[in-house]
């Protein structure tokens, strides 16, 4: 039982850190993605916990902005955010938890910090891949339009994200053993 509570509390902590990153914001003003710190908790939760609940933490982040607490990018909530231009960013989250995490845990421990840094990149890969394929959707931009705007301003920041966590990872003892709570 105590493990099932760490899990639970664990997980939601990474919804609200997700959540709370969410409030970083620097709005770009030649494209509707702003820049945000909600990746940093999505690979927080692929690099803290197991796969399922990496996945679910993000499940739980998306379904509080559905609900209506503002908890998307700047305060936006509702399901205009994740049928809008961004929605698909956002979608990705789950997946791109998941995916750190297994990936993650399946790479030796003597090893795991230096690939982590690779393994996040892939997880923001595919929060491009399906924030790109809605933004097109959405607007009816091109894809060369879409990328522009869509993942090239991002490219630095993201990169400086991933080595913040990469440093986390380091620092954490735990982690170069265990990979998971």
């Amino acid at each position: 039982m105590r493990s099932n509570n760490r899990e639970l509390a664990a997980t939601a902590l990474m919804a609200a850190v997700t959540a709370a990153l969410a409030w970083v914001v620097i709005p770009l003003p030649f494209t509707p993605v702003p820049v945000s710190g909600q990746t940093v908790g999505v690979m927080l939760a692929g690099l803290f916990l197991p796969p399922q609940l990496a996945a679910l933490s993000q499940v739980i982040y998306i379904a509080l902005g559905v609900l209506g607490l503002p908890v998307f990018a700047g305060g936006s909530a509702g399901l205009g955010t994740i049928f809008g231009p961004t929605g698909g960013y956002i979608w990705a989250f789950v997946l791109a938890a998941l995916c750190i995490s297994w990936a993650v845990r399946k790479v030796p421990s003597s090893t795991r910090i230096g690939y982590f840094a690779i393994l996040a990149l892939g997880g923001i890969g595919l929060i491009y891949v399906f924030g790109i394929i809605q933004l097109m959707a959405v607007t009816g931009i091109g894809l060369a339009q879409a990328v522009t705007a869509g993942a090239l301003p991002f490219l630095p920041g993201d990169l400086a994200k991933v080595l913040l966590v990469t440093e986390v990872a380091r620092r954490r003892p735990a982690f170069s053993s265990s990979a998971g709570l």
